[in-house]
């Protein structure tokens, strides 16, 4: 990578890994090594004797984890996370049937990969320690879900890691394109199966692809509501609570009002969620407020909606109204916490103190998000509509 790929010093016995970075003040820079599948504590200790400091951290495929964490010349200060890893493999005759373009990503590999950046970094030291108690988090779902990898799109999955505390873990099985039943067939469900245990959480947004399937059996209360039992039913035989999502809305406005383009499949999650008798986050509900609250011309800011040139090889506009850019993904997963509160409260002990409730008819303002790029670029509209 080009802003300096480097591996951590490990003690790879006791799955223990420690960082110094003194002296690399200001730089951006991601750190790597080989680890099993699994989940990590994370400390990052911030400061600089020399200057003040602007330090994001984030995880295998842009997952936030740190965001803007301003420190004083000469004050430190020490953060702690859980991040998830994990590879292709299920056993040792399997292994996931990840698409081509997601032999790059970072995500699948074998190694564990920070990215360090801000205005002005100032990270000290890292220390890893693998975590098997805390419960992890699993999303299931599609490109409104997914880490992506590359600049400049981003779904909920991969901002949520933000607001949540070192007790904690989220581990994003979503993939763009995929449906409830093509999910399971490639061996993504099968793969998350093998790392839950008992307490864990599986979290399913699904309905924007499955939509468009046709032939025998396909429908929403047929092979779509069958694959939401399907999951259900293996979540359930390893005692990890099912919680469904009903899918984001599209940008669609006629008459400054969001119209509907998901035919009966979010009434269908819900028929199936009711009989189940499992959570339910009525995303597709909220995200409708969010965007008319913003209205018909500003809600663009929340989607990849940028003029040509904007990004390097950029030589056309970018005009996507499914797939969020990182403010709409970061006020997305406010919306997820926010539906916490009702479907499975529990969960909000997990969430960090400085979180406060959020509202989608009044989102932030698009003018206080500051987000740093990745170095990672791809113009190219990821799979699903």
């Amino acid at each position: 990578m080009a802003i300096g790929a480097i591996a951590f010093s490990t003690l790879a016995q006791a799955q223990r890994f420690h960082y110094d970075l003194t002296g690399r003040d200001g730089q951006k820079y991601y750190l790597s090594e080989q680890v099993p599948d699994g989940n990590y504590r994370v400390t990052v200790t911030l400061g600089s004797r020399k200057k003040a400091g602007s330090t994001t951290v984030r995880g295998e495929s842009r997952r936030l984890f740190i965001e803007n964490e301003i420190t004083r010349k000469k004050e430190t200060r020490t953060i702690s996370f859980l991040i998830n890893k994990r590879n292709v493999h299920i056993n040792n005759r399997e292994d996931v049937r990840i698409k081509e373009r997601e032999k790059t990503k970072l995500n699948w590999d074998d190694e564990l990969t920070l990215e360090i950046t801000g205005d002005y970094s100032t990270v000290t030291s890292i220390d890893i320690e693998r975590d098997t108690i805390a419960p992890t988090l699993f999303l299931c779902g599609n490109s409104t879900v997914v880490d992506q990898d590359e600049e400049p799109w981003a779904s909920w999955g991969q901002m949520i890691p933000r607001w949540l505390n070192d007790k904690v873990a989220v581990a994003n099985y979503a993939e763009s394109g995929e449906t409830a039943s093509t999910f399971i067939a490639v061996g993504r469900l099968k793969k998350a199966l093998t790392q839950m245990k008992k307490g864990d959480y599986i979290f399913m947004e699904f309905g924007h692809n499955d939509q468009k399937q046709k032939g025998p059996g396909t429908g929403a209360y047929y092979n779509f509501a069958t694959a939401l039992k399907t999951f259900v039913d293996e979540a359930r035989q390893r005692g990890v609570t099912p919680v469904f999502v009903t899918p984001t809305q599209r940008r669609s406005f006629v008459g400054g009002k969001i119209q509907e383009t998901h035919a009966d499949y979010p009434e269908a999650m819900v028929w199936v969620a009711e009989r189940e008798h499992a959570p339910l986050i009525d995303l597709h509900s909220m995200t409708r407020t969010f965007y008319e609250a913003m209205g018909e011309e500003a809600s663009k800011q929340a989607f990849v909606h940028y003029p040509a040139n904007t990004y390097p090889g950029q030589t056309k506009a970018l005009a996507d109204n499914t797939h969020f850019n990182p403010y709409g993904a970061y006020e997305l997963a406010k919306c997820i916490i926010e539906g916490w509160r009702t479907a499975c409260p529990e969960l909000m002990q997990y969430v960090r103190p400085e979180y406060t409730p959020f509202d989608p008819a009044h989102p932030d303002d698009r003018a206080t998000f500051h987000w740093v790029d990745s170095e990672k670029v791809d113009i190219v509209k990821p799979d699903g509509n």
